[in-house]
């Protein structure tokens, strides 16, 4: 028999699903941007820039002095403006699993300079926050990424994480389980705090 109501409903939706209609209304409003297409992708959109400088400006993530950065395209801005301000990175080594490098210099915010400007290391010493991309994320800071990948379940290091977003990738409620909650969400006109 079936339910009616939130719940019914909430039980027909996957991981899966909800990333499909979201990388579907990021590629028909034209929210997204290369690479394209986003599907598969923790995708790069519009806006991302200004998300990664308010993000950036916001008191709790100003605190850090280094942060582990995803390497997907939509976190460069974030990338590029931290290292730009003194902030230490360690950004995931694409090559070899659970090894990272040390950036220091603004150059480094291009993944292929990373590996020439870094230093290669197996733990993110002294990093004291996280910052994940995501396909979808819900008000209550439930992130939803790709569905593999370095960081597909989160960090779990006991650090705060936080991601970007489209206001298209922001839902009220995800319509699934997440893979890791955020504290803030940066999106282009406003930094969000669950």
């Amino acid at each position: 028999m079936m339910q009616t109501g939130e719940a019914a409903t909430s039980s027909l939706f996957t991981a899966g699903s909800v990333r499909e209609r979201v990388w579907g209304d990021l590629m028909c409003s034209r929210a997204a941007i290369y690479p394209l297409p986003p599907h598969g992708h923790q995708p790069n959109f519009v806006g991302a820039r200004e998300a990664a400088a308010r993000l950036l400006a916001h008191p709790d993530v100003q605190r850090h002095r280094c942060l582990i950065v995803g390497a997907e395209r939509a976190l460069y801005p974030l990338r590029k403006q931290a290292l730009e301000a003194g902030v230490a990175l360690y950004v995931p080594d694409q090559n070899r699993a659970g090894w990272y490098f040390r950036v220091s210099d603004p150059g480094g915010a291009n993944l292929k300079r990373s590996r020439e400007v870094g230093e290669p290391k197996l733990r993110p010493e002294g990093a004291t926050g996280v910052v994940l991309a995501c396909v979808a994320v819900d008000r209550a800071g439930g992130r939803l990424g790709k569905g593999f990948g370095w960081a597909a379940r989160g960090l779990n290091l006991g650090l705060p994480e936080y991601t970007l977003a489209h206001p298209r990738m922001l839902l009220e409620r995800l319509d699934c389980p997440p893979d890791s909650q955020v504290q803030l969400i940066g999106l282009p006109d406003e930094v969000i705090s669950p």
